[in-house]
This record gives C-alpha cells, structure tokens and sequence, in this order.
C-alpha cells in the first residue's frame, strides 16, 4: 500500500459484477479496508473503493466498482462498464443458479468493456464447502473455454482476495506497458492499426480453484 500523497503512476478502474448477495460487496471491503460485515446490506445503484498497489516498482491505484445485482438496476449499471480495464465476475459456490448466469453477465459485459478487458472468475463464499452446489471443475472448465482467470474465494476469512485482484491489476498492468512501447516505438507515438498484439503474460497465484487459461482471449485484437 502507498503512503498517502505519493506520486500515482496508473488509474485501473475494475468492476464487480454479478448477482446479487454473492458477496460482491464483501470481496470489496475485504480488498479495499481489509473488512467484513455480517449484517452487509444489498448494494444500490454503485460503490466504488479505491487500493493503491506497487506493480513492477510503479504506483497503481484500483478504483474498484462494485455495481448492484439487481435486475432492475442493470440498465444503470450498465454505464459504469465503460473505461474499465478490469471485471471480476462473481458467483456464489453455494448457489447454482448464481453460475448459471455467469454466461449472461460476461455477454453484458464484453458488450460495454474494452475488447482487451482482463477478467476474472470468482467463485466467492468457499469457506462454505459443506454448501457447494458448483464444482471447481466445472467453473474451470467455463474458465478456460472463455479464457478467463479462475480463482475461488472466502471474502469471510481473507482466502485468495488479494491475489485475484492482485492477477488481474498485474495483468492490466502488462497490457498497458505494452501498449505504451508501442506507441513510443512509432514515429507520431500512436499505436498501427488502434492496437497492439498481447500475449497475456501468465501469472501464477497459490491457492485452492486457481486456474490460470491455457488460451487468453481476451487479448487477441482480431
């Protein structure tokens, strides 16, 4: 964490997404201030926190956005997709149907966010293994078919929180280190054709339900 009025060197603003009560609000209290509540009321509209990080000897501040589950709140969620570098999409273990409509949240959200948006599958409340209605294999197996990251996550008792954030700010932080040599590496300092080839560096993060992609689509810029 950097002291307060050091210089910030990147601004990655990253989105909270999926149904309501997984803990979306919880996964960002426990990132943000290091809390947990267990009287935590339902989002309204959006929140956002903000984390300062040393990446790589440079200073990034996460301006995480948690956007309400609602249905009826979606449309204005919507907007707040936009400029984000970064989503978590969060489902709850212990409720099936939260995964089944994972599919649907990562359409909404490609359909808004930026096509080199670094993503990550959350699967929240694993300390609740007793309750588990979704199988590790199965949000692998979604995982790795969308190219996304996949870690499981207890916001109760701390388990794996930094280290999704922590994957995905890492990641954003690659991209746009690439994307900025390659603008300087141009004559006019813009980037040909409006983007640039990213590999997807790997990044390996310990803990139970990691799954880093074999594939990374997101980065492709066909």
């Amino acid at each position: 964490m950097a002291a307060a009025g050091d210089k910030v060197d990147h601004i990655f603003k990253v989105v909270l997404i999926g149904d309501s009560a997984v803990g979306k609000s919880q996964i960002l209290a426990r990132f943000a201030r290091n809390e947990f509540s267990l009287d935590s009321k339902a989002t309204i509209g959006v929140e956002f926190q903000t984390r300062t990080l040393v990446i790589q000897h440079k200073s990034v501040k996460a301006q995480i956005w948690d956007t309400a589950g609602q249905e009826r709140y979606r449309a204005v969620t919507s907007a707040y997709y936009r400029g984000a570098l970064g989503a978590m999409l969060v489902y709850d273990i212990t409720r099936r149907q939260s995964f089944d409509h994972i599919p649907r949240w990562l359409e909404e959200l490609r359909s808004h966010a930026d096509k080199n948006l670094v993503i990550m599958l959350v699967g929240n409340k694993a300390d609740l293994v007793d309750q588990r209605s979704v199988s590790t294999d199965d949000a692998t197996e979604f995982a790795q078919k969308e190219g996304l990251f996949f870690l499981e996550t207890s916001a109760l008792e701390a388990t794996n929180i930094d280290s999704a954030f922590t994957t995905v700010l890492t990641e954003i932080f690659h991209i746009v280190s690439k994307k900025t040599l390659a603008a300087e590496s141009q004559p006019n300092g813009s980037v040909v054709g409006g983007g640039v080839a990213l590999s997807g560096k790997k990044i390996v993060v310990p803990g139970p339900g990691q799954e880093i992609p074999k594939g990374r689509a997101c980065c492709s810029t066909s």
